[in-house]
């Protein structure tokens, strides 16, 4: 009986970014190896996407300084590198945020992807958890060059679901290879060419696929947003949680984005890098449009607890899993007396009125959507 050969596992390569060295298996990227580090050293990436075969070098954001080449062949490459595109070799070493070339031509790509951006933040439901924010604050600049008049587009309606804002994309091709890996049929893509291309369906198609709903997760900017929680609330003032329920078409494993006992908006879960996170089988943890669109009550969810949200998030602001009370009382504190209330909010705003329910309303939360939705419900309660 002849001997099995074992096959010994290739040995590990050692690449040093930013002077911390780490040792990653053959066939890694840069960016990946960077991930392993943490913290500052990770370039940022708009188009990469672990789950999505295909992603990566498009937006450019990713770009470092290789300064040594490898053990074997110690020259450094003579122009900057998309991270996410170019594998590491034994004995590499890479410059990111040391390195006055990267910060330069990172800062010159976010003002390339900010020269059409509309400056809508503040309506923006994206707001709080932008990829594109957190660039622009990290490594843009405090004005702009750009003269000219803004591009715009025609809009586009894709459906009952999904909000299309073609001013705020990026053309990472992000949502059109989730199209084309996740859904068994795609419907958009990227139309015409150069400064005219847009994220559109042919013929004003809408996308109806089960698990289309993901393009919204994958999307970095908020180009393509949840209609059921447009207008709605701030993702600060929401507090999110892992829930999962059983679901013949998906993992079932989800983000409950709540006000109270209200359920706002349903995400897949994702990890420190905004990808959706691996299942306990090892499969990317998509989720149906029936979990994240339709099923909005907390009786349809078995709650596991808080979500783990980065300290430096505003989404973490003021959300704490474990809350140590003070042994004092504002009356103790204050001798006796009762703190004064100088502004009742509920009386100042009606849209600030618990009594309402924000997820039964359809559409924008518009003063006149919400004052009818109140009047109704009012009649209901009465009968």
């Amino acid at each position: 009986m002849a001997e099995e050969i074992k096959k010994e596992a290739p040995p590990k390569m050692k690449v040093t970014i930013d002077n911390i060295s780490v040792e990653v298996d053959p066939g890694t990227t840069i960016l990946q190896a960077a991930r392993l580090i943490g913290g500052d050293v990770t370039p940022p990436a708009m188009c990469f996407y672990t789950p999505l075969k295909g992603s990566g070098g498009k937006c450019r954001t990713c770009l470092v300084e290789v300064s040594k080449g490898s053990e074997k062949d110690p020259r450094p490459m003579p122009k900057l590198v998309a991270s996410c595109r170019t594998g590491v070799m034994d004995g590499m070493e890479v410059k990111s945020v040391t390195s006055p070339r990267v910060l330069d031509a990172r800062a010159g790509v976010v003002e390339f992807l900010l020269l059409n951006h509309p400056l809508d933040c503040p309506i923006c439901d994206q707001a709080g958890e932008c990829h594109l924010q957190d660039l622009s604050y990290e490594h843009g600049k405090e004005g702009t060059r750009y003269e000219f008049k803004r591009r715009t587009f025609k809009k586009h309606k894709l459906g009952q679901y999904i909000q299309l804002h073609m001013t705020r994309c990026i053309l990472c091709y992000r949502c059109v290879f989730t199209a084309d890996q996740v859904t068994n049929k795609r419907s958009h893509g990227v139309l015409d060419r150069g400064d005219h291309a847009e994220i559109a369906t042919y013929i004003e198609k809408s996308l109806d696929n089960d698990f289309i709903g993901n393009v919204i997760d994958v999307c970095p900017v908020g180009a393509l947003t949840d209609k059921t929680f447009r207008f709605k609330n701030r993702v600060w003032f929401t507090k999110p949680e892992d829930a999962h329920r059983d679901c013949d078409k998906c993992c079932g494993k989800v983000t409950l984005w709540k006000r109270g006992d209200e359920v706002l908006r349903v995400t897949a879960r994702k990890d420190q890098w905004g990808e959706i996170m691996n299942t306990e089988d090892g499969k990317t943890g998509w989720i149906c449009n029936e979990c994240r669109f339709e099923k909005k009550d907390v009786k349809d969810w078995v709650i596991e607890g808080p979500t783990q949200v980065a300290r430096h998030s505003v989404i973490g602001a003021n959300h704490y899993e474990v809350l140590d009370k003070p042994d004092e009382t504002i009356a103790k504190v204050m001798g006796g007396r009762q703190p004064k209330l100088l502004l009742d909010i509920h009386n100042i705003s009606d849209v600030n009125d618990p009594s309402v329910d924000l997820s039964k309303i359809k559409g924008p939360a518009t003063g006149a959507v919400f004052n009818k939705t109140k009047l109704i419900q009012e009649k209901e309660n009465n009968n």
